[in-house]
C-alpha cells in the first residue's frame, strides 16, 4: 500500500488500474468508477513476489527460532501433563498417548500460538474439527473421541497462518502446492543430485519421548537408558524380520497401555508401569512367544512409526541373503469346507463348460 500510494502520486491512477463504471446505464450522477489494482500489472506482480518472499524468509527464520528453543513450556490440551523444553515434546505426546496430531513439529510455525488457539476453542466446547458447541466438556470429550473428531478441520483458513507451506508460493493455498504434478519436472536437464540431503526421519524410543535420527544411536539410548537390548533379542530369540516387527509393536502396545509387557500387571499410568519394568528386572523378559507373535501385531500401534522401518532379517548381513520361510505373513481363506467351496466355485463351472475335469 505505502509503495503504490507514492506511485499514485507520481502517475494517474488510470496508468495502473482498470476501470469499472458502475450503473453504466443509469444516469450521470449515479455513475461511480471504481480502479481495479491486481497482479496481472508486471509492477504489481513483482512487488508482490518481493513481498512473499521476504515473508518466507521471515517465518523460516521464527521455524529456526523454535525449533532451537529450549524454553517452551506448556500444558497438554487433554491430561494437563506439562512440558517445556523442545515442542516436539509436547506434539509427540499429543500424537502417541492421544492420538491428536497436527502435523510434523518442523512443518510448524507460531507454535505456541497456534496452541493456544485450539486451547481456546476446547475451553469454549467447541469440537476442533467439525466445530460444533457442546453443553460441558464430558459431552465434548466423548464426541471427539466416538465421531474419530481428534483432528483439526484442514478446511477452516484460521490454521492456514501456522503451516510452512502456506508461505512457499505466492497465491497457492496449500491443497495447491500438495496437489501440483511433479512429472513437470521430468524434462529437467540438471540431473545433479550430489547437493540432495534426505530430510531425516526420527525413530521414538519404546520407553520415552527420546528420538534419535539414526538406529544406531537409538539402539544404544535404549541400551544405556533403559537397558533394553533389541539386538541381543534378537539374537537370542532368532527372529525373523516379521517377528521383530510384532515383538516391537506388542511393545509399544503394552507401554501405550500402561501395562508391563513382561508380566501383564496392568498401572494407572506410563511412568508408573516404566518404574516397575525396572524395579521388577522385566526390561528384558518376555512373555511365552505365543502372547505377542500374533497376527494382530502385524499393525503398528502409532502412525509411521520410524522405528520398524528399520528392521532386518537376522540373517542379513551375515550370509549375504534373506531368509524367506515360516514367518512371512499369509493371510489365508477359510478351509473349514474345501469341497463344498470347490463344487460351488465359479472357476470349476467354467472348467465344466469347457470339458475339463476338476
Amino acid at each position: 500500500m505505502l509503495y503504490w500510494r507514492g506511485r499514485f502520486l507520481e502517475q494517474p491512477v488510470t496508468d495502473f488500474c482498470s476501470v469499472i463504471k458502475t450503473n453504466s446505464t443509469g444516469p450521470v450522477e449515479k455513475q461511480e468508477d471504481y480502479f481495479l489494482l491486481c497482479d496481472v500489472l508486471p509492477e504489481d506482480r513483482i512487488l508482490r513476489e518481493r513481498l512473499q518472499q521476504k515473508r518466507l524468509e521471515e517465518v523460516l527464520a521464527q521455524q529456526q527460532v523454535e525449533r532451537d528453543d529450549s524454553s517452551f513450556h506448556h500444558l497438554c490440551m487433554f491430561c494437563s501433563e506439562e512440558f517445556t523444553g523442545n515442542r516436539s515434546s509436547l506434539l509427540n505426546h499429543m500424537a502417541r498417548e492421544h492420538s491428536f496430531s497436527i502435523g510434523l513439529p518442523d512443518n510448524i510455525v507460531y507454535c505456541k500460538q497456534f496452541l493456544d488457539t485450539l486451547q481456546s476453542k476446547l475451553d469454549n466446547l467447541q469440537c476442533l474439527y467439525c466445530e460444533k458447541t457442546f453443553r460441558d466438556k464430558t459431552t465434548l470429550k466423548d464426541h471427539m473421541r466416538k465421531k474419530a473428531h481428534r483432528r483439526i478441520n484442514a478446511n477452516n483458513r484460521e490454521y492456514d497462518h501456522f503451516y510452512v507451506i502456506n508461505y512457499l508460493e505466492l497465491g497457492k493455498t496449500w491443497e495447491e502446492v500438495q496437489s501440483e504434478d511433479d512429472r513437470e519436472l521430468v524434462d529437467d536437464d540438471d540431473d545433479d543430485w550430489s547437493d540432495w540431503r534426505a530430510h531425516p526421519v526420527s525413530a521414538v524410543c519404546l520407553f520415552c519421548d527420546h528420538q534419535s535420527e539414526t538406529m544406531d544411536q537409538m539402539y544404544t539410548h535404549m541400551k544405556e537408558a533403559h537397558g533394553f537390548d533389541l539386538h541381543q533379542l534378537k539374537t537370542e530369540l532368532n527372529l525373523r524380520f516379521y517377528q521383530q516387527v510384532k515383538l516391537v509393536n506388542f511393545i509399544r502396545r503394552e507401554i501405550h497401555q500402561s501395562r508391563c509387557y513382561g508380566c501383564q500387571e496392568k498401572f494407572d499410568c506410563r511412568d508408573d508401569v516404566l518404574r516397575h519394568i525396572v524395579d521388577e528386572g522385566h526390561v528384558m523378559k518376555l512373555p511365552d512367544v505365543s502372547t505377542w507373535n500374533q497376527p494382530q501385531y502385524y499393525f503398528p500401534t502409532y502412525e509411521n512409526d520410524a522405528l520398524l522401518c528399520t528392521l532386518s532379517d537376522s540373517d542379513e548381513g551375515e550370509s549375504g541373503e534373506t531368509s524367506h520361510g515360516e514367518d512371512v505373513p499369509v493371510i489365508a481363506e477359510d478351509m473349514s469346507d474345501l469341497r463344498a467351496l470347490k463344487q460351488s466355485s465359479v472357476l470349476n463351472q467354467l472348467l465344466k463348460s469347457r470339458g475339463f475335469s476338476s
